[in-house]
């Protein structure tokens, strides 16, 4: 599950504001918890929480959150739950003010993804300046489960910053 996650989606970029809002969503319960407990619960996640459709999810209110809270196909994390319903109201209102998602994300990398040059796993940081910028601004807008390290989870998965090994068939500009 994780190599195909790996060999197919992982460091992708995309531009899609409801993958965006995925990942986001995604990235966010996983704090404290491996990527893996996240990857076994997607579809569960992906089902709960409407196809990941921002505008539906900001919608989600008591009812909802109580429902989820006893849904055993995602993470019962009240304060994960309460916490993506917000996200996706202010992921709403960034939409609103740069167009979408995506023309305002990608400012943080200069437009084109951040490729590095690791030679080994130890050598990835678990933050950069860029996602300090992004994590912080993310606060300033109301997002929460957005500290740096998550922010730059995110960044990883959403292709803002390629950080495939230097020996990995999957780096930039490889097929």
């Amino acid at each position: 599950m994780e190599i195909v996650y790996h060999d197919e989606e992982w460091g992708f970029p995309i531009h899609d504001d409801t993958h965006f809002f995925e990942k986001l969503l995604l990235d966010c319960a996983q704090a404290g918890l491996s990527w893996r407990t996240i990857l076994l619960r997607r579809e569960g996640y992906r089902a709960a929480y409407e196809g990941f459709d921002p505008a539906k999810v900001a919608a989600f209110g008591e009812a909802k959150c109580q429902e989820l809270l006893a849904d055993t196909r995602i993470i019962r994390n009240r304060a994960k739950i309460y916490s993506s319903v917000r996200n996706a109201q202010a992921f709403l209102e960034v939409q609103r003010e740069f167009g979408s998602f995506d023309e305002y994300v990608w400012r943080f990398v200069g437009g084109k993804p951040i490729v590095n040059r690791w030679q080994s796993l130890d050598q990835i940081p678990a933050t950069s300046p860029e996602s300090d910028a992004l994590s912080k601004d993310l606060k300033g807008r109301g997002f929460s489960f957005v500290g740096s390290t998550i922010v730059y989870a995110f960044m990883q998965a959403a292709g803002l910053v390629d950080d495939h090994l230097e020996t990995c068939f999957r780096r930039t500009g490889r097929t």
